[in-house]
């Protein structure tokens, strides 16, 4: 029982809750219904004063037409009773006609039946001198008119008759008749004059019908009493239930407005539908949201038990599976700073790599290196000797030339041994700008014994500009004399032992390239693989590291380094770095 209430006291607070969406809803949807509806309104009545306002303006424009003063003054009124049918047609008026001082009818576009208009309301207002405007549904016309009566004057001043204006409400009324919503005029003694809705016209919207005396605008018996509807305010809306036929709303927003210039009230009665029908889908949602909300609240009622026994047991396995994670975690740790460790031997171990690479570069030339510094030292010994005896027997002239050779040879001994000292230093300063000839004449230096000793000759071709890259000195060196000696190796056993070096500039960046005239290369793809060699294995014949070392320190320069044969027969390699520009290089 106890659940049972509590389900049916959800339900009531749900159907409250519901209760108040709608009408939230409803009251929200209501507001920019009356804003459209009062727009709307507003160009009903735009629409009918601006009519009447041209029909007015013309009235005013008759009077004071030349034709009319004479048919005020007693002339024959057949020109000016021409003109006014001209007139007429051609504006669209239903009459128009000009009235002497006394109300009688002089001429008109309609057959002069000596009509008077003495005593009205419109024709005693013209009579004023002001503009005189009135509602009718005369005997003659048979239907509703409008009438615009414009006062006359004389050239000496006083009001000498009137110009008429006869307007058709119905033909006014034929653009808009119909139309959505239900708009009607209301006159000040209560009757609809004018409407979109021909079943409203002359129903009293105030008083009791049968009290209505005969007006202007209506005849004795014709008032009928306005539609049955009831009124409903909500939330400082009018709204109205009503029962007024097929053309009407069952439930309705009215609204009104005063047209002071026409002197009538406009409304307008809006089908509210549309609102109820969003408030009813807004007021839907949110009961099934509850309904949907209870359902979960109440299936989580019942399983709060089941819950509690199995959080237990899940806190009991996220517990041993926490441990299992940490103890996971800290091998992961180790295994972190085990990689990290494995990663600065591996780089220290590539340092070394290249640093041996060098080493075992300067071994190989270290034989013709050798030759090289033994050469300048025995000349040295005997220049010295002879400058000692030329300068015992008194001839300090020859003496002193053998000490300019001296000087000579020292200096290439100096030449010599600098750049081998430059070149085996192990470098570990950043990237810097370097002229790139400099490097090359420095690798042609060092490989030209190792060339002469395997009859092999060393072309270089400077460029025509300086080069300036991004590289770093030692490094970019070791990667042409790699490329230099393996060349000199690869055209053993060749007749003709060429090494052409050229440095140019192409799509602004420098570009190396290395030429020989040997057998060319096997497998190109594979070049720059580590250990893959066409030399013999062991030995003084190397580990095919050199390719490898060379493409890894170019790529750390930002560069490119491919190797491809020759059409002509050979290899050439081309190392791609990037140009510095600088206006001291220019």
């Amino acid at each position: 029982m106890r659940r049972l209430g509590i389900v049916a006291l959800f339900l009531a607070l749900v159907g409250g809750f519901t209760a108040g969406v709608w009408r939230v809803a409803y009251v929200a949807a209501l507001e920019p219904l009356a804003r459209r509806g009062q727009a709307d309104l507003s160009l009903a009545a735009d629409r009918l004063t601006g009519e009447l306002q041209r029909f007015k303006e013309l009235a005013v424009l008759m009077a004071a037409h030349p034709a009319v003063g004479p048919v005020l003054e007693g002339r024959d009124p057949a020109e000016a009773q021409a003109l006014l049918r001209s007139v007429a047609d051609t504006t669209g008026l239903l009459d128009l006609a000009i009235l002497a001082a006394d109300g009688r009818e002089l001429a008109a576009a309609s057959d002069a039946s000596g009509t008077t208009h003495a005593g009205t309301a419109h024709f005693e207002r013209a009579l004023d001198g002001a503009l005189g405007s009135a509602r009718a549904l005369p005997d003659r016309y048979r239907r509703r008119v409008w009438w615009f009566a414009a006062p006359v004057f004389s050239e000496a001043g006083p009001v000498t008759g009137a110009a008429l204006a006869v307007v058709d409400v119905e033909q006014v009324e034929a653009d808009w008749r119909g139309d959505r919503p239900a708009v009607w005029f209301t006159g000040p003694d209560g009757v609809i004059f004018l409407s979109n809705r021909s079943e409203l016209l002359f129903r009293a919207r105030r008083g009791d019908p049968s009290r209505i005396v005969q007006g202007p605008d209506f005849a004795a018996g014709q008032v009928t009493a306005f539609v049955d509807f009831h009124p409903r305010p909500l939330a400082g809306f009018d709204l109205w239930d009503v029962d007024g036929g097929p053309y009407l709303p069952d439930r309705g927003l009215h609204l009104q407005a005063d047209l002071p210039e026409i002197g009538m009230v406009a409304e307008v009665l809006l089908d509210v539908a549309p609102a109820r029908q969003l408030a009813a889908l807004q007021a839907a949602a949110a009961a099934a949201i509850c309904l949907a909300f209870g359902a979960l609240l109440f299936l989580a009622t019942e399983r709060r038990r089941t819950l509690a026994l199995a959080n237990q047991r899940l806190e009991g396995r996220v517990a041993q599976r926490t441990a299992e994670l940490q103890a996971l975690n800290a091998d992961l740790r180790r295994e972190v700073a085990e990689r990290l460790e494995a990663e600065a031997r591996l780089k220290k171990a590539q340092g070394d790599l290249v640093q041996a690479a060098k080493l075992s570069a300067l071994g190989e030339m270290s034989a013709g290196i050798s030759h090289e510094l033994n050469q300048p030292l025995m000349a040295i010994r005997y220049f010295a000797d002879n400058a000692r005896g030329f300068l015992a027997r008194g001839r300090p002239e020859v003496a002193d030339g053998n000490l300019q050779r001296i000087g000579e040879m020292a200096r290439r001994m100096g030449r010599i041994i600098r750049n081998l000292r430059a070149f085996a230093r192990q470098e570990n300063e950043a990237l810097s700008d370097i002229g790139l000839a400099a490097v090359i004449e420095q690798v042609v230096e060092m490989a030209e014994v190792r060339a002469r000793a395997a009859g092999a000759t060393i072309l270089w071709t400077a460029p025509d500009a300086p080069l300036v890259v991004r590289a770093g000195e030692v490094r970019l060196a070791q990667v042409i004399l790699n490329l230099v000696t393996n060349a000199i190796d690869a055209m053993e056993g060749t007749p003709e032992r060429r090494v052409e070096i050229t440095a140019r500039r192409a799509d602004g960046r420098a570009v190396v390239e290395v030429r020989d005239t040997g057998p060319g290369i096997a497998e190109p793809e594979r070049i720059f693989d580590p250990f893959y060699t066409t030399k013999s294995v062991g030995g003084e014949e190397g580990m095919g590291l050199g390719l490898s070392i060379s493409y890894g320190l170019v790529q750390s320069f930002g560069g490119a380094i491919r190797g491809r044969n020759r059409d002509g027969g050979g290899a050439v390699f081309t190392v791609e770095l990037d140009l510095v520009e600088r206006a001291a290089a220019a």
